[in-house]
């Protein structure tokens, strides 16, 4: 269903919405994680544009009360993967997109750094469509196929980086059907 080319980073079939938030990986750091995060704005309501104006700092603090306390946050994901399924994609795989802020994973922090950050549109309370697990499955996929650092690379939720901070994607986002999908 996709494709992402190992050089640009650029994933065939998404919608290509470029941040500014993100930057050179470290040198030597390539992609060992995939984090998988939720995102509505405001909270709890779907659709529109909203999340790409967020990512690319552009979002209008007039239109929502909640926009002011984020307006100055400057933060992005890899990819987006809207309620029908859509695949939006901010920031090349090549480079670190801003989405785990203090983060760390089997004893190393800085996950951005070594991590895919992958934005479901939802909430940790509202079941997710299968339209984004299929999506999801079919991304893991392509990221599997195009970065061999992530052929066998953990699954993880922002709440498991970043715990006590983050609850994403929250207790309605079902594991095992993720697992069933992409391990066939």
């Amino acid at each position: 269903m996709y494709r992402i080319d190992p050089h640009t980073g650029l994933a065939d079939g998404a919608r290509q919405c470029a941040s500014p938030n993100c930057d050179a990986r470290p040198a030597g750091m390539v992609p060992e994680l995939i984090i998988i995060h939720n995102i509505s704005l405001p909270p709890g309501k779907f659709g529109g544009s909203r999340i790409d104006e967020f990512f690319c700092n552009r979002l209008d603090v007039a239109d929502d009360p909640y926009f002011a306390e984020i307006a100055d946050m400057q933060v992005s994901a890899h990819f987006l993967i809207r309620r029908d399924g859509e695949l939006v994609q901010y920031v090349p795989v090549t480079q670190r997109a801003w989405h785990a802020g203090e983060s760390c994973h089997a004893g190393r922090e800085r996950c951005n750094d070594f991590s895919v950050g992958i934005e479901l549109e939802g909430a940790d309370e509202v079941p997710y469509d299968a339209a984004q697990y299929a999506a999801l499955a079919a991304l893991i996929e392509a990221l599997r196929a195009a970065q061999p650092t992530l052929a066998n690379a953990d699954i993880v939720g922002h709440s498991d980086v970043a715990p006590g901070r983050k609850t994403d994607p929250g207790p309605a986002f079902d594991w095992q059907r993720l697992r069933t999908l992409v391990n066939g």
